[in-house]
């Protein structure tokens, strides 16, 4: 099996780290893992690309790359340059420094590579990590998903379903704020929500009276319905959220049609 990763927190991060220890229990001795990931960290740019600004790409070594751009970008320089040639079975983006539970689907570039790779139609994954007290501290924060990231994904391959439809499903996979001997087990549930809990913005003047914004995280951990990412991670289980790039509100159409 041929595999691509990639990432948001960028080329550096240990995340990647991780996500490279599952990509290559994934491949197998025979298989090949090859990683293309900004060069910077690129958190929150969703699924941008860099459509009206060239792309540095750089050789740091065998199947190895950084590029200056976002994670979607490092998605399309995959399958139109560096692997043109012998395209990748599987995309796998993370993992990510943090969760892209419930609203933080919508923000993430984890989830923006993932993205692409379905509309690509390559099967893709992206693979968070929930932090918290339990495992912040850890000599590995990202111990529960490297013990536990293969089978995950591996299983979902196995039990992927037909595809019909013109958007193809990928994967939203968060591992809970535990370490791994205390995850309970996986659930396939809906994405959630943080209720009271958003983004903002906060000012800061400097002490010349220049004016700076600060984008500021929600709770991460405000309890959320039970059949959901965000509660199931909470409750120390893996979520599996199958998602598609359709945002098309299918509950409106019916209500708001003119030709009843």
């Amino acid at each position: 099996m041929r595999i691509l990763i990639t990432n948001d927190d960028g080329i550096n991060a240990p995340g990647l780290i991780a996500m490279t220890t599952i990509a290559r229990e994934l491949a197998g001795p025979s298989g090949e893992v090859w990683t293309i990931a900004p060069a910077q960290e690129r958190s929150g740019v969703g699924h941008c690309i860099s459509y009206t600004n060239p792309m540095l790409i750089t050789k740091l070594a065998d199947r190895r790359y950084a590029i200056e751009g976002n994670p979607a970008d490092c998605v399309l320089a995959g399958l139109y340059h560096v692997m043109a040639d012998n395209k990748p079975d599987l995309i796998l983006s993370g993992v990510n420094r943090g969760n892209n539970s419930a609203e933080n689907v919508l923000y993430s570039g984890t989830i923006g590579a993932a993205m692409e790779g379905a509309l690509q139609g390559v099967p893709s994954f992206a693979l968070s990590q929930y932090f918290g007290p339990k495992n912040a501290k850890l000599d590995d924060p990202f111990d529960a998903s490297i013990i536990h990231g293969a089978t995950v994904v591996r299983s979902l391959l196995d039990a992927q379903p037909p595809e019909h439809g013109d958007y193809r499903l990928f994967y939203n996979i968060n591992f809970p704020p535990v370490p791994a001997d205390q995850v309970l087990g996986q659930r396939i549930v809906r994405q959630g929500r943080r209720q009271g809990s958003n983004f903002s913005a906060h000012p800061h003047k400097t002490a010349s009276g220049r004016e700076f914004l600060f984008i500021q995280g929600g709770d991460q951990h405000v309890p959320a319905a039970p059949d959901t990412d965000v509660q199931s991670n909470l409750d120390g289980y893996i979520s599996v959220t199958p998602l598609r790039a359709d945002m098309t509100a299918y509950d409106a159409l019916d209500h708001l049609s003119t030709d009843k």
